[in-house]
């Protein structure tokens, strides 16, 4: 078995984001288990297939405990400046492992409850609709951008109203959760890390004095009522719910938008009804994961992993290659975007006890969004060639610096289906 420290040439992870799919790619090829190097030169295993993340992602010897099982990240080796450090600093359910990710589960949980996401669609179907009707307000033919004005809109909208942030705060925040995404900072992340969690701080106490229907003032209510949440895991908490909550649905709906206007006879399928949104919204899923590498786990003990001849030693990092693990679809060409495949299977929103909570809220917004997007605007035309759009800073968050579309043929509102 060989270990991360005997080998030679690790994979040097692109923190520029320039081509997530071909990076995928090529992890793919180099096996299961890839020893990779993230900003810093901090080494790790990437995981590039779906079986093995399957495995690990259930193993109680791989945990995301930076403080417990993270023996470089506890003597003080990986400096606070570090372009993760956001990932691995944080104290909730997402950095928790064993009784401890159990207990902030199942505080969160409820606000996430499919019952109550179903409830929401009345609230989200209000919020597109004034979106559709802000962009009417473009002359036709316009170019906008609609990663800025529909894309980023819908989830900001949603989640901000879930968990009673203000108006004022939400630029701000927005701004943030983009830089904690970003693998190629422009400012200290630990300037941005400080300033959302001021931000949050700010919203806890906005909510204890005008207490409300929404998830920020539930949480409180656990901390004050002493439910064994601490004030540091009721603010890292809240930095969790909305950076997952907005970004990957914004990167959602940004690849999902993006691979209609740009497959003409994808959208004809689409407006027949032969190609149908839900299937759509799944196969951007796997095609374009919002995430593309999900960093980071660790390993407990050692782990011989057999299919790639390797062990990964107590106390390596492990990142989660979604997007690599991602192409697989058995019996047909998994680099093909190809909606109206029966077998569209992707670990997108994880598996196992970590799975994402927030699944079922990111669906209903991109079912709803979508088809009203398109029905509303059923000729939207990309205003740039494909290849000219700007990819994320990042090896993490998969979405364009912009969108630009033409506004072109503007219908009369009508049901979406």
């Amino acid at each position: 078995m060989t270990d991360l420290q005997s080998v030679l040439d690790p994979y040097v992870l692109d923190a520029t984001g320039t081509d997530i799919r071909g990076e995928a790619a090529l992890l793919r090829e180099r096996g299961p288990l890839v020893p990779v190097v993230l900003p810093g030169g901090i080494r790790a295993w990437a995981i590039t297939t779906s079986e093995l993340l399957k495995s690990l992602f259930a193993d109680e010897r791989v945990s995301k405990d930076s403080y417990r099982h993270w023996p470089a990240f506890l003597a003080g080796e990986v400096p606070l400046d570090w372009a993760l450090i956001t990932w691995v600093s944080v104290r909730n359910m997402f950095t928790a492992h064993g009784e401890d990710h159990t207990r902030l589960r199942k505080l969160v949980g409820p606000a996430f409850a499919a019952r109550r996401v179903i409830a929401l669609q009345p609230q989200i179907d209000r919020i597109v609709g004034d979106l559709l009707d802000e962009l009417a307000e473009h002359p036709s033919g316009s170019v906008v951008d609609l990663r800025e004005e529909f894309a980023a809109q819908v989830p900001l909208r949603v989640i901000t109203e879930l968990m009673g942030v203000p108006d004022r705060l939400q630029p701000r925040l927005r701004v943030c959760v983009g830089e904690i995404f970003s693998t190629l900072p422009q400012r200290d992340p630990a300037l941005t890390l400080a300033e959302m969690l001021e931000l949050l701080t700010t919203l806890v106490a906005l909510r204890r004095a005008q207490p409300g229907d929404d998830m920020t003032s539930l949480l409180i209510n656990h901390r004050d009522e002493g439910d064994r949440l601490s004030e540091e895991e009721l603010v890292h908490t809240l930095l969790l719910v909305i950076t997952a909550g907005f970004e990957t649905t914004v990167n959602l709906l940004d690849q999902a938008i993006c691979e209609v206007v740009t497959r003409p006879a994808l959208g004809a399928k689409l407006r027949a009804g032969t190609v149908d949104w839900p299937r759509l919204v799944e196969e951007t899923l796997r095609f374009a994961p919002p995430v593309a590498n999900l960093p980071l786990r660790y390993a407990i003990t050692d782990i011989d992993v057999d299919v790639a001849g390797q062990q990964i030693k107590a106390g390596d990092p492990i990142i989660a290659a979604i997007a690599a693990a991602n192409r697989r679809r058995p019996g047909t060409d998994a680099d093909e975007f190809d909606p109206s495949s029966p077998k569209t299977e992707h670990l997108s929103f994880g598996y196992g006890p970590h799975y994402c909570l927030g699944a079922g809220l990111a669906r209903l917004e991109a079912a709803v969004a979508l088809p009203a997007l398109f029905a509303r605007f059923p000729h939207l035309a990309l205003a740039t060639e494909p290849e000219a759009l700007e990819t994320l800073d990042s090896f993490i968050s998969v979405g364009h610096q912009q969108l630009p579309v033409h506004l072109t043929r503007i219908s009369t509102p009508v049901e979406a289906g």
